[in-house]
């Protein structure tokens, strides 16, 4: 056999924690990836002291018997559970058991299982509602005037519907395509936000809602895409106007700078005058499809994707989305982007 001292430096080149188990059933050597995955006390020991999953323990019995194996297991964790797949290889030394880590593409494809899940709810009432329609006006209200123009205008509305989410849906893509990509562009954020407030003007008039701004008279330079900094601005002053403003009440729009640890700073804040957010909410936010009050958002509108969008862009800028509420004491949405070369 040969000496530990060689063995040991042989594991110490595998990015991989791996682990000799020798003749006597006790881990011979480990290299310091496996010994931060087990345990510094991992060499010396009896192997099943370590490994306590049985599709391990078995794996490992049939290698010894010369029987390559190959299992994958999941260890707890504090936030989600650590996938590995094990490979165990029978050698003259003993057995060789790999652990390469699949926790990343578990995670992607539990993702891109939720997303396709969600996106088929998303799209399955309002397509039953328009098949729906569409039947009864090809049988029973072919010839009722009121009923057609009252199912006409429902129709109407679901389509609108899909359409909002597969162009969200397009955002959120084309976003997340471009997140790592630094905009090279300078933008003057206090225009581009007295434009995007008057244009959301109608639509605050109509819900009985006073937009007011503040700190937006002075230019405000920063490095931005303009056409994602209007889609942010946008959807923080319609979320507020539309989920967070009782009719009378006032949506505060304001710019102001202030000094970060790594320079100067621009911070937009959006806040609203509703009845705020339960804590419990918050942390989720920004995730796809997530709603707070899921039958009020569709009702008004709302896709589920507006914040999951807002967070990736902030992102690219290299800036932070902090969301405040209090219940009973309104909502604040501050995006704080640095001033600057970033």
């Amino acid at each position: 056999m040969q000496p530990v001292a060689e063995i040991d430096a042989l594991l110490a080149g595998v990015p991989l924690p791996v682990l000799l188990i020798g003749p006597d059933e006790r881990v011979v050597a480990a290299n310091a990836a496996a010994r931060n995955l087990f345990g510094a006390a991992l060499v010396g020991r009896h192997h099943a002291l370590s490994f306590r999953h049985p599709d391990v323990l078995a794996a490992i019995a049939r290698a010894r018997l010369g029987e390559p194996q190959k299992v994958r297991v999941a260890r707890p964790g504090a936030a989600h559970d650590a996938v590995y797949d094990v490979s165990v290889t029978p050698g003259p030394q003993g057995v060789l058991c790999a652990f390469e880590d699949r926790s990343a593409e578990e995670q992607m494809d539990q993702m891109r299982r939720d997303f396709v899940a969600n996106v088929s709810h998303e799209l399955r009432t309002p397509l039953t509602a328009l098949l729906g329609f569409i039947e009864t006006l090809q049988g029973p209200a072919r010839n009722d005037a009121a009923a057609r123009e009252r199912f006409l205008a429902i129709m109407s509305r679901e389509a609108e519907r899909m359409a909002r989410l597969v162009r969200d849906l397009l955002h959120l893509s084309r976003v997340e395509a471009e997140e790592r990509v630094r905009p090279s562009d300078e933008i003057d954020l206090a225009q581009l936000l007295r434009a995007t407030t008057a244009g959301l003007r109608p639509m605050a008039e109509a819900a009985k809602v006073t937009i007011r701004l503040e700190g937006a008279d002075a230019p405000q330079v920063v490095h931005a895409d303009h056409d994602q900094m209007t889609q942010v601005l946008t959807n923080l002053i319609e979320n507020a106007v539309k989920y967070g403003s009782p009719p009378g009440s006032e949506v505060r729009v304001s710019l102001s700078q202030e000094t970060g640890l790594l320079g100067p700073k621009l911070r937009l804040t959006v806040a609203d005058q509703g009845e705020g957010i339960d804590p419990l909410h918050i942390p989720r936010l920004t995730e796809r499809f997530y709603r707070v009050d899921g039958h009020r958002s569709r009702e008004k509108g709302g896709t589920g994707l507006g914040l999951a969008i807002v967070k990736h862009i902030v992102n690219r800028h290299r800036g932070r989305l902090i969301i405040d509420s209090e219940k009973g004491k309104g909502s604040r949405f501050s995006v704080i982007l640095p001033l600057g070369r970033f």
